[in-house]
C-alpha cells in the first residue's frame, strides 16, 4: 500500500512539473537576461504565449486541479501512518507541495488573469522584429515575474520528488536490514537445534556405557 501511495504522489508531482517545464519556451526568453538582451521581440513572444494560456479550454484547468488535489490528498493520507519516516519525508513533501500550489494560486493565476487575458497581441500578421510595437512598460514586470514564479514552482516540486526518492531509499534499507536479521535468526535457531539434539543424545550414550560396564 505504501508503494501505491508513493507512486501516486510521484506521478502527480511529475505531471505538474512537466506542465511547468512546457512554459520554459517562454520563460527562458525573459529569465537571466541582461537589459541589452531583453529585447521587445523576446518580451512580446513570452507575453503572447501567456495570453494563449489564458484563452485555453477551461476543462484543462479542472484536469490540472484534480491531479494536484489527488497528489496533496495522497501525501496527507501517508501521514496517518505515524511512522518516523512518513512524518519526516511526507511532512516535508506536503509542505513543499502546498507551497507550490499556494504560489501558483496566489501569484501565477492572478498575474495571468489581470495582465494577459485582454492583451492586444501584435502577431495577427507576420511581423519582423523591427516592425513590432514597443513593449508596454506596465507588462514588463508582470512578464518577468510570471517566469520567475514558474521557475520557483518547478524547483519546489523537484524537492518533493527528491524527498519521495529519499523515503523510498530509506524503506529499502529497512527492508534489507529486516531480511538480514531474519537470516541471522534462522541460523541461530539451527545452531540451537543442533545443540539440543546433542544434549538429548548424551544421556543415551551414558546409559549404553553403564550397560556395557555391567555386562
Amino acid at each position: 500500500m505504501a508503494g501505491l501511495r508513493m507512486s501516486v504522489v510521484v506521478s502527480a508531482t511529475a505531471f505538474l512539473l512537466g506542465l511547468l517545464f512546457t512554459h520554459w519556451i517562454a520563460d527562458s526568453l525573459t529569465l537571466w537576461k541582461s537589459p541589452e538582451r531583453q529585447t521587445d521581440a523576446r518580451l512580446w513572444t513570452a507575453a503572447t504565449y501567456y495570453a494563449v494560456l489564458t484563452h485555453g479550454p477551461p476543462q484543462l484547468l479542472y484536469i490540472y486541479g484534480s491531479v494536484a488535489l489527488v497528489g496533496a490528498t495522497t501525501i496527507l493520507w501517508s501521514l496517518r501512518d505515524g511512522r518516523a519516516g512518513n512524518l519526516m519525508f511526507d511532512g516535508g513533501s506536503i509542505f513543499l507541495y502546498l507551497t507550490a500550489l499556494a504560489m501558483y494560486l496566489y501569484s501565477v493565476l492572478p498575474n495571468l488573469s489581470a495582465n494577459f487575458t485582454s492583451l492586444p497581441l501584435p502577431f495577427s500578421t507576420t511581423l519582423d522584429a523591427a516592425s513590432l510595437p514597443p513593449f508596454p512598460q506596465t507588462l514588463r514586470e508582470p512578464t518577468i515575474e510570471l517566469a520567475s514564479s514558474h521557475l520557483v514552482c518547478s524547483v519546489i516540486l523537484t524537492g518533493v520528488l527528491a524527498l519521495q526518492a529519499g523515503r523510498w531509499w530509506a524503506e529499502q534499507a529497512d527492508v534489507e536490514e529486516d531480511d538480514n536479521d531474519l537470516g541471522a535468526g534462522g541460523q541461530d535457531g539451527d545452531e540451537t537445534g543442533v545443540e539440543t539434539d546433542r544434549t538429548a543424545e548424551e544421556p543415551q550414550g551414558d546409559l549404553r556405557r553403564r550397560e556395557k560396564a555391567r555386562t
